[in-house]
């Protein structure tokens, strides 16, 4: 018979090694998991999403309820009253279907302008970082140009010409709003593109596309998320002002920036007119604030790199 084999040891990693075997992104979900706080924000985000995407066919194709009649005898009835959730307002319309409409239309603005605004920053900031010269002055001297006129009187004009909607507040405000990005994506490019990896990478002969896609674009995500995640809550609150000034989203289609600004002729019959839209403005921009706050906490390098040396100590 052969000897028996001795057993061969597992190896045991410590705490500071599987932290260095981890990736950027899957630290920053660890750290995400741990913040209630953030979690909290994101769930509330999610649900409101959720709800005013699923919310406006579901009163239309399965309750059947006709969001455009009105009803004279149920003017400014109270939250509770009449099967009204959250009352109606001063055409006696149910007050939580027209709040999942606004909803609709504000997030919609949101989302998609601050999209559009991350993806022009990306593009013009990465190719004036990277090639410099006469691209880099040319896209820094349009920024230059377009922070030098206040957005306001572009959307003044705008409003003047064409009746404004929901799709020209998106174009108008993407237009207008890439400027930030685009500096900041710049200034990221600037530094990148001198590091160890991208220099070896061009000594091996990588492409300029090569390089710009598969080394320097993906150290950029982090900080992008991040800012298109503030961009948002933004964005909400300049649809409301526009709304106020009267050149955001026109009645009859509902935002909750019109709804709040139509609301104030009738503060004194029906608060809750002003309460139930300034109140999902405000925890939408406050969530929007925090889950960038969170990720810009999880996707920092900095921290990472800060905890690995805490654990060698």
């Amino acid at each position: 018979m052969s000897a028996a084999q001795p057993a061969v040891p597992k190896l045991q990693l410590t705490a500071v090694d599987q932290a260095r075997s981890r990736t950027l992104f899957q630290d920053g979900v660890r750290h995400l998991l741990r913040d209630r706080l953030t979690l909290a924000a994101l769930i509330v985000l999610l649900l409101l999403t959720i709800t005013c995407v699923l919310g406006p066919p579901l009163v239309e194709n399965v309750l059947q309820i006709d969001v455009t009649r009105t009803n004279a005898s149920q003017r400014f009835l109270p939250p509770g009253s009449g099967g009204n959730l959250l009352g109606t307002d001063h055409l006696g319309r149910d007050q939580l279907i027209r709040l999942m409409y606004g909803g609709r239309v504000s997030l919609a603005i949101a989302y998609s302008a601050s999209l559009m605004i991350i993806l022009i920053g990306i593009v013009l900031g990465l190719l004036s970082g990277y090639y410099g010269k006469r691209v880099d002055d040319f896209i820094t001297w349009a920024v230059n140009t377009l922070n030098s006129i206040p957005p306001l009187f572009i959307l003044l004009i705008v409003a003047a010409i064409w009746q404004p909607n929901a799709e020209t507040l998106i174009l108008i405000l993407a237009l207008t709003g890439w400027t930030g990005t685009t500096r900041l994506v710049r200034a990221e490019v600037l530094s990148l593109k001198e590091r160890d990896y991208v220099l070896a990478a061009r000594a091996l002969g990588a492409s300029d596309r090569q390089l710009l896609l598969a080394h320097i674009l993906p150290n950029l995500l982090s900080i992008v998320i991040v800012t298109g995640s503030i961009i948002a809550g933004n964005l909400i609150l300049i649809e409301s002002g526009l709304s106020f000034l009267g050149v955001g989203v026109q009645p009859p289609v509902p935002s909750w920036g019109n709804m709040l600004t139509d609301s104030r002729t009738y503060f004194a019959t029906g608060v809750h007119l002003v309460v139930w839209p300034g109140l999902l403005i405000m925890t939408t921009v406050m969530c929007f604030y925090l889950v960038g706050d969170g990720l810009r906490d999880a996707l920092d390098p900095h921290r990472v790199r800060l905890g690995q040396k805490k654990g060698q100590a």
